[in-house]
């Protein structure tokens, strides 16, 4: 019977990253720092694009702005502002570059959250390894 406490190993390490350093998985505290980063960015442009009185509706537009936002910035940069502030990108696991169906995907899948909450052993949400992806420092 194996030690229940043997090893595992260090995070990214079955998808052949680096331990640390740059190429290594990106640590929730700075991808959750991109998301409040990217988040606080476009509930500002709803808000800028919606009069006031709107509560709600000021939500609404800024998950779309969000959604819209990530497509774009990941599917040709690698990153959105908040990832770039944070040094992180995200990455094809095959290629090293996202390709925008991918990122589509990935940033739909974000945007429903549930998929983003659930975490592998490697620190990737399903919204990742669905899209085939990783977000990793840079």
């Amino acid at each position: 019977m194996e030690d229940a406490g043997a090893e595992l190993g260090y995070r990214g390490e079955q998808l052949g990253l680096p331990e640390e350093g740059p190429g290594s998985i990106a640590r929730p505290g700075r991808r959750l720092g991109a998301l409040a980063v990217d988040w606080s960015l476009c509930v500002l442009i709803a808000y800028g694009l919606i009069t006031e009185g709107y509560g709600q509706a000021t939500s609404n537009w800024a998950l779309l702005i969000f959604l819209v936002l990530s497509i774009l910035t990941v599917g040709t940069l690698g990153f959105t502002p908040g990832k770039r502030l944070f040094g992180l990108r995200v990455v094809n696991l095959a290629t090293g570059q996202v390709h925008p169906g991918r990122a589509l995907l990935r940033s739909v899948l974000l945007c429903l959250a549930i998929p983003a909450l659930i975490w592998d052993r490697d620190g990737r949400g399903l919204h990742d390894r669905l899209a085939g992806t990783v977000e990793v420092r840079i």
